[in-house]
């Protein structure tokens, strides 16, 4: 039986899918896996009522087991992972954090309006740091097989390109090689082409955080 699960529309556009990076976490954690669902897509600008019964915060994603809707990806990427192992996508411990603070490091690089508070130094840091490992221990962040954490950094690795290029007009530095491919890694595969946002949306998305900021 088809999973079901709740996830962001587009703002500009209801019928398609919208551009929150942990929504298509999980999407692309059921793609990897195989695992069939069903999809409800959630107009943000009027919230259905029966999504705010099951879901008073009204947050996505939110996926329903045994009758139970549960929310928060990371909760529900690991009973994903517990009902449904194979294929494997757990990440051994050691790697588990990768790559975990280039998103909050992204994030207040695109808002920043000062170029000298070291915002886009921190998110270079960052970035160089998944390079380095990626050198050591690619091709993905556990080695030859894809495993969570990818599926975790792709959607936020996908928003700060194409953030970044649309708002300060910046890109990834061209000499950190391993972070290249790897993207193109991951923006290669079905599970990705087909659980992706359009670019348009993800620049809606971001923009009144970036006017806001």
């Amino acid at each position: 039986m088809a999973l079901e699960v709740a996830v962001k529309a587009a703002d500009d556009a209801p019928d398609i899918l919208g551009d929150c990076p942990f929504s298509q976490r999980v999407l692309l954690t059921l793609e990897e896996k195989k695992i069939p669902y069903k999809l409800h897509l959630i107009n943000f600008n009027g919230k259905p009522q029966w999504f705010l019964e099951v879901n008073p915060e009204g947050k996505v994603p939110i996926m329903k087991f045994d009758d139970k809707w549960v929310s928060d990806s990371d909760v529900i990427v690991g009973i994903l992972e517990e009902r449904y192992p194979e294929p494997s996508l757990t990440t051994p411990p050691e790697f588990a954090s990768v790559g975990s603070k280039i998103f909050e490091a992204f994030v207040k690089f695109l808002k920043s309006k000062d170029p000298n508070d070291g915002s886009e130094q921190a998110l270079l840091n960052e970035l160089k740091a998944l390079d380095e490992h990626l050198k050591a221990h690619g091709p993905y962040v556990a080695g030859e097989k894809i495993t969570a954490v990818d599926l975790s950094l792709a959607p936020k690795l996908f928003h700060l390109e194409v953030a970044l290029g649309h708002f300060k007009n910046w890109t990834v530095p061209e000499s950190l090689t391993h972070f290249h491919n790897y993207k193109k890694l991951l923006s290669s595969r079905d599970s990705f082409q087909k659980t992706k946002p359009a670019k348009e949306s993800v620049i809606a998305g971001w923009k009144p955080k970036v006017i806001n900021a």
